[in-house]
C-alpha cells in the first residue's frame, strides 16, 4: 500500500513540473530582416555621369565608387603660353572672371598685331577695300629690312587691325601693308603701326574641378585647359570625378545611369545602411505586454541557427497601431497583432528579406536581499 502510494506522488510531482514547464514555454516568433532607413548618395556637382558602378539590391562597402561624373573641358582658342592663371581648383570661374577679367590669358606666339589704315594706299579703288581673313603681307618703311605676313583679323571705323603670323618687327615701327607677296606699289593697301598682341582672355563658366596646366605652360591650339562642372562646390573644394559611398550596406534603388546629366544635390543612388537593418515581426494582442522596448532577443537565421547563425539584438520599437490578423484565429485578440522591430548587428551574410527566429529574452526576477532581522 506504501509502495502504491508512493508512486502516485511520484506521478503527480511529474506532472505538475511538466505542467510549469509547459506554462513558460519559451516565446518565439518569425520574422523578416527590413531597413531601417534610406540614404541617399547625392552628386556634389552637376555634369555627365561617364560610368555607372552598382546595381540595384546590390552590397556596396563604404568608400566604394558609386560613378563618375565628368565636367566640360574649356579649350585653348590660340597657340601660346599660360599666363595669369589666377584660378585654384574649387573656385567658381564667373567670379574669378569678374574679378580678374578671365580664368587665365594666353599670350599668342603670333606676338604683333599692326594696326592699319588706308593712309598711304595706292590710289586704286579695290585698294580701300580690305577684307577680313585676308593674307598680307608687311615691309618696314624705314629700309626694308623688317618683313613679315599677316592676316587680317578685324575692321575698324579708322581701318583694320593685321594679325603677324611671321617676321620680326620692333615695337610701335611703321609698316607698309601689301596685297602680294612682290610687295609692288600698286597692291599697297594701307601703312600700319606695330603693337603687342594682347594676351588671349579665356573665360568659363560653373567651378573648376580640374586644371590641367599651369603658368609658363606652352599650349596648342584646341588643348584642353581646365574642367568646369555645374554648380558651386562645397566650401570651394574640388573632389575627385569619382563618387564614393558614404556607408556599406544594400543599394536599394539606382536613381540616374550612364549617359544621364545630374545635377548638383540629385541622387545616384538610394542605400540601405548595413547598420540599420532591423528584424520586423508581429506579435498577438494577448504577447503585447510580455514584450518591451529595449529589451533583449536572440536571433536566428531560420536556415542556419547551428553554425555562428544567431545574432544578440534588442526590441527597438513597438507599433502604438493593430493590424488585422486571420478571421481563423480562435479569439478576438489573436485576431489582432502588433508590428514589433529588433535591432541587432549583421554581418555580410545578412541579407534583406531573410527569415530570421525572434525569440525574447526574460531576465529572471532577483529575490530581495534579507535584511538582518529577517535572517
Amino acid at each position: 500500500m506504501k509502495k502504491g502510494f508512493a508512486l502516485l506522488l511520484v506521478l503527480v510531482l511529474c506532472v505538475t513540473a511538466g505542467g510549469a514547464a509547459l506554462g513558460e514555454a519559451e516565446l518565439s516568433y518569425d520574422g523578416e530582416v527590413v531597413a531601417g532607413e534610406s540614404i541617399p548618395v547625392t552628386a556634389p556637382y552637376g555634369g555627365l555621369i561617364s560610368e555607372m558602378i552598382p546595381r540595384g539590391n546590390s552590397w556596396i562597402k563604404s568608400g566604394d565608387e558609386v560613378c563618375e561624373i565628368e565636367g566640360k573641358l574649356n579649350y585653348a582658342p590660340v597657340e601660346g603660353t599660360v599666363t595669369g592663371l589666377y584660378a585654384v581648383e574649387g573656385d567658381g570661374a564667373e567670379s574669378i572672371g569678374e574679378r580678374y577679367g578671365a580664368v587665365l590669358f594666353i599670350e599668342p606666339t603670333h606676338k604683333y598685331v599692326i594696326q592699319g589704315s588706308s593712309e598711304k594706299a595706292y590710289n586704286k579703288s579695290e585698294n580701300y577695300f580690305v577684307h577680313l581673313g585676308e593674307r598680307v603681307y608687311m615691309s618696314c618703311v624705314k629700309d626694308g629690312t623688317h618683313q613679315g605676313t599677316g592676316v587680317v583679323s578685324a575692321l575698324t571705323d579708322s581701318g583694320y587691325t593685321v594679325e603677324v603670323t611671321g617676321g620680326e618687327f620692333y615695337l610701335n615701327e611703321k609698316v607698309d601693308i601689301y596685297r602680294t607677296s612682290e610687295k609692288t606699289k600698286d597692291s599697297c593697301i594701307g601703312r600700319g603701326t606695330v603693337n603687342r598682341a594682347k594676351p588671349v582672355e579665356v573665360k568659363g563658366t560653373g567651378s573648376i574641378l580640374k586644371l590641367l596646366v599651369k603658368n609658363g605652360d606652352f599650349v596648342e591650339r584646341g588643348e584642353a585647359l581646365f574642367e568646369t562642372v555645374e554648380g558651386v562646390l562645397d566650401g570651394l573644394y574640388a573632389p575627385d570625378r569619382k563618387v564614393l559611398s558614404p556607408v556599406t550596406g544594400v543599394v536599394e534603388t539606382v536613381e540616374k545611369h550612364k549617359g544621364e546629366n545630374a545635377a548638383k544635390g540629385d541622387a545616384l543612388i538610394k542605400v540601405s545602411p548595413a547598420d540599420s537593418f532591423q528584424v520586423e515581426f508581429s506579435v498577438p494582442e494577448s504577447d503585447l505586454f510580455s514584450l518591451t522596448e529595449g529589451q533583449p532577443v536572440k536571433l536566428e537565421l531560420y536556415w542556419d541557427n547551428e553554425n555562428g547563425g544567431t545574432y544578440e539584438g534588442k526590441i527597438a520599437a513597438i507599433s502604438y497601431k493593430n493590424e488585422t490578423a486571420s478571421a481563423s484565429a480562435a479569439t478576438t485578440s489573436d485576431r489582432k497583432s502588433y508590428k514589433v522591430w529588433a535591432s541587432f548587428t549583421p554581418d555580410e551574410r545578412i541579407r534583406l528579406g531573410m527569415t530570421m527566429v525572434v525569440y525574447p529574452v526574460t531576465t529572471p526576477e532577483t529575490e530581495p536581499e534579507k535584511t538582518t532581522e529577517e535572517e
